[in-house]
């Protein structure tokens, strides 16, 4: 088995692997949002302190599997350095306490592989990747060989709805929330642009859509003055132009290049708008192949980075302990 560890951010959690079987024999995340969400996003400090907290109550429960392990696998990067070094020290220490390797994990190839959990996987698959901190179409041919071919040039996808939840009063994390907003919403009242509507590039910006948002609610008497409605709306509106920046930028990819399969990954591809706005487009495009992870494992998870030491442990692909790093490599795989 593969004991493995995720603290990229704001969850702990640590999953236990069978690598022959592929099945997940242990899972458990303690998520942070309730102690962040005063400040309306992540404090990386106290995220550190949190998990060095969660993480040894997790790993209690999991000693009975210490005698099958073969392998330690830890997130390294991207992420917080701070959180993610909590994660590393830990997996460090197993390591060396019961004499078996490192695996060191990119956390984005753990997003993709969240749809593989306790699956064979499906690659080559072109893939959507949406959360707090990454917007990105992602060509994955195998393990070893992934492009990143579009990213955002500031906020992410899932970052906005954070953003313009705070500004909302909303909470953190926003993503949930501005959904269940917008449900009541009605998405055609206030007529926020979409990104990069005229250049031809293929990339995503969320700042100036995000700076809308903030225009409108100062048009409409500030925060104090807003109703139920007004907020529903603006969340409807603003869901339906950061969806649709999506939408128009992979009509743009697809006309170079449609899919075969086509997969979305990370924690803001929960969101069931996206996923239905996407499924249309697809079948535009005669694709009718499209991969969606578990909802429970779109968030940042172990089970994820279990799934993907899997791989790299049948590849021998192991990482000296004095050399791992936590360097934050978000520029490719």
């Amino acid at each position: 088995m593969i004991l493995s560890i995720e603290s990229s951010c704001d969850d702990s959690s640590i999953a236990i692997t069978n690598i022959q079987t592929k099945e997940l024999i242990y899972h458990k995340k303690i998520s942070q949002e309730l102690e962040h969400s005063i400040y309306g996003g992540v404090v990386p400090e106290l995220a550190a302190r949190l998990h060095a907290t969660a993480l040894p109550k997790i790993l209690e429960e999991c000693k009975e599997y210490f005698k099958d392990l073969k392998a330690i696998a830890v997130t390294t990067a991207p992420g917080l350095s701070l959180t993610l070094t909590e994660g590393v020290t830990m997996a460090q220490a197993l390591s060396l306490s019961l004499d078996i390797p490192l695996i060191s994990v990119n956390h984005l190839k753990g997003h993709i592989y969240s749809l593989f959990i306790e699956k064979e996987s499906l690659l080559p698959s072109t893939i959507l990747l949406v959360s707090g901190g990454h917007t990105q179409i992602i060509e994955a041919k195998s393990l070893y060989n992934m492009e990143i071919i579009a990213s955002t040039m500031d906020d992410s996808f899932g970052e906005s709805f954070d953003k313009v939840s705070k500004m909302l009063g909303l909470g953190y994390p926003g993503g949930p929330v501005v959904q269940k907003k917008a449900l009541n919403g009605n998405e055609n009242k206030f007529d926020f642009p979409i990104p990069l509507r005229q250049s031809p590039n293929i990339e995503f910006s969320y700042s100036g859509l995000k700076n809308a948002v903030r225009v409108q609610i100062q048009k409409l008497g500030e925060l104090d003055n807003l109703n139920e409605q007004d907020i529903n709306d603006i969340c409807a509106s603003f869901q339906k132009a950061a969806v649709g920046h999506i939408i128009m930028k992979l009509k743009k990819q697809f006309k170079k290049s449609a899919p075969q399969r086509f997969a979305i990954v990370g924690g803001a591809s929960a969101n069931i708008y996206l996923r239905n706005e996407i499924d249309r487009l697809l079948k535009e495009f005669n694709c009718n192949e499209l991969l969606l992870a578990d909802l429970k494992y779109c968030s940042d998870n172990a089970a994820m980075i279990g799934r993907v030491a899997i791989e790299q442990y049948n590849n021998n692909d192991f990482t000296n302990m004095n050399s791992i790093t936590t360097a934050a490599r978000v520029k490719g795989f």
